[in-house]
């Protein structure tokens, strides 16, 4: 699969400041969504510096983050952003039962099982924010009792700057590094 704009050079070495900073984000290679992204440079150094804050910088705990970005993925399609989001979901304590349930979220007959019942908030509410846009009052108090304040308006932001992600994904055709047809 061919993505729908040719991605920029691997290899791109200008503006320097920005290649490095996302590189430096990255652990010192582009993946595909950078080689994308700087096609815009406002845009390429916006969304590093907003996502980095994203990844880094949130007390919302990690697999809270990582569940609901999964989920995001899977509801909108993004396989891209599923294959970058279940190893860190893993790798933030999460199981490979939940990557496996994770991948039917949205069905009615979906199993939930291997998620504690706040994880299974973060779902609901990532599948009502994705899919419906409205949030039903009685879970955001219930996510509001748990979470807190910060770390609920933290998680509304991941889910809304996700939706973001996969939508440009999706809609650009960012293909998977591993695909060839993409380098």
């Amino acid at each position: 699969m061919q993505p729908m704009i040719p991605y920029v050079p691997a290899d791109l070495q200008e503006p320097a400041e920005l290649v490095n900073a996302i590189r430096a984000r990255r652990g010192g290679e582009f993946i595909n969504l950078d080689r994308m992204l700087l096609h815009s440079i406002p845009y390429a150094r916006g969304w590093n510096i907003f996502m980095g804050a994203v990844r880094r910088d949130l007390s919302l705990p990690a697999t809270l983050r990582e569940i609901a970005m999964c989920g995001v993925a899977v509801l909108n399609g993004a396989e891209y952003e599923f294959i970058h989001h279940a190893p860190e979901l893993l790798s933030a304590g999460g199981t490979e039962a939940q990557v496996k349930q994770l991948r039917s979220i949205g069905n009615a007959d979906a199993d939930l099982s291997a998620f504690s019942v706040l994880e299974q908030d973060v779902i609901a509410l990532t599948c009502h924010m994705t899919r419906d846009i409205k949030v039903p009052a009685h879970l955001m108090q219930r996510l509001h009792q748990s979470l807190g304040a910060t770390q609920l308006v933290e998680l509304v932001g991941v889910i809304a700057a996700y939706n973001m992600v996969s939508r440009f994904l999706i809609a650009l055709g960012v293909t998977p590094e591993s695909d060839d047809a993409g380098r």
